[in-house]
């Protein structure tokens, strides 16, 4: 047996790549890093992990001292290790990523670090391979967008046809037929219609819904084909 003394010794992160959505756009939130090297750059939400504490614990440490949040909803993406990743030394970085609802949030969020919201199609440049890790991050959300219910974490609890259009067209970089969009979604029997209207955008108004959870998870196939062209 090779002694665990002889073996090369490798720093441990997480970086957390944080989705949320206001109603009108997709948007990532990234703070200015700390510390050199890349000091007072962009850079996702990360530290390194604790002696005493598992990824998960740090990923959640992390959030919150960096952005204030806690309690939200976040699933580990993959683990990031290229050798040269890190120009000080060897560090391998576990990938989260969160999604809230940004309005829900927004009073958690401190400035300590300097934490802002970008448009994900206009953010800045990134250290490190943290613009690969928000690509994956993306890839793996419009994957499990097309299977579970997560993206409703991003709504509130009560939200329009054409919220969800938006935050689906933001999420899978596409455009979706209205009229199509609404036949679709009404056939799928997962939301419920609610009797108090939305009138911010019209005097008509639009119904606000809510999803039926026990309904989505009995029957999530029903979601499948709501995007043409689905990009996994």
């Amino acid at each position: 047996m090779i002694a665990y003394s002889s073996q090369p010794h490798y720093l441990l992160a997480v970086d957390c790549i944080v989705f949320g959505f206001d109603g009108e756009h997709l948007k990532i939130l990234l703070v200015k890093r700390g510390l050199e090297p890349e000091i007072n750059k962009w850079s996702l939400i990360g530290g390194f992990v604790g002696a005493n504490e598992s990824p998960d614990d740090a990923a959640n440490r992390v959030l919150k001292k960096n952005t204030g949040l806690e309690g939200i909803y976040l699933e580990q993406l993959q683990i990031y290790g290229e050798p040269n990743r890190d120009p000080i030394e060897r560090t391998l970085s576990v990938g989260y990523f969160a999604l809230i609802d940004i309005h829900k949030y927004q009073a958690q969020i401190n400035d300590d670090y300097h934490a802002e919201w970008f448009l994900i199609n206009d953010r800045p440049k990134l250290i490190f391979d943290h613009d690969q890790m928000v690509s994956d991050a993306r890839k793996k959300l419009r994957y499990k967008a097309a299977l579970h219910p997560i993206l409703f974490e991003m709504l509130p609890k009560k939200f329009t046809i054409p919220q969800l259009q938006i935050l689906f067209e933001e999420v899978n970089d596409t455009k979706i037929d209205t009229r199509n969009f609404s036949r679709k979604i009404g056939s799928t029997g997962l939301l419920i219609k609610l009797a108090e209207k939305d009138k911010s955008g019209s005097k008509k108004g639009a119904f606000y819904f809510k999803v039926d959870k026990k309904k989505y998870n009995a029957n999530f196939q029903a979601f499948l084909n709501l995007i043409p062209n689905l990009k996994l």
